[in-house]
């Protein structure tokens, strides 16, 4: 419990602070190993959290833009760029696919939760844990699943 509190005490002080001015954020760090990597764009409005061992991979000439009010849990994965997979198993190479994110206002992300590039979640949505985010999650869903698909809408 003693070590814990120190590896997060050392990752505030020294990471988020790294974090914050590099990439310009006004955004809530809680616990250690929160990772971002790149030199994208990261735009995150009031309010918003990040939890332990959670990466953000921020491809060049890509944005994550992060609503107000957004809780992100613990092991999140969000990636600006990846490979063409169709590409890859029909021709034999890897081709990137680079994509803006979009995350909503009011939205809870779950844990272990992969999102991938070129997704926009919308406003006042609840994403399972462990979901992968293929495409785009309309406003006022609750999504799960692999890959992720709307369960419920509510008002």
């Amino acid at each position: 419990m003693l070590i814990n509190k120190a590896l997060n005490f050392l990752y505030k002080i020294f990471d988020y602070k790294f974090y914050k001015k590099k990439y310009n954020l006004d955004i809530k760090f809680n616990g250690y190993g929160i990772r971002f990597v790149g030199n994208g764009r990261f735009i995150c409005q009031a309010n918003s959290y990040i939890s332990y061992n959670s990466f953000v991979n921020l491809a060049e000439n890509t944005t994550l833009k992060i609503g107000e009010n957004v809780s992100i849990s613990n092991f999140v994965r969000i990636y600006t760029s990846g490979f063409n997979t169709e590409v890859l198993i029909r021709n034999g190479y890897k081709e990137a696919k680079d994509g803006d994110v979009t995350i909503g206002n009011n939205v809870l992300i779950g844990s272990g939760c992969f999102i991938c590039p070129n997704v926009t979640i919308g406003d006042n949505v609840v994403i399972g844990a462990n979901s992968v985010v293929v495409c785009d999650l309309p406003d006022n869903s609750v999504c799960a699943g692999s890959p992720a698909k709307v369960i419920k809408y509510y008002n």
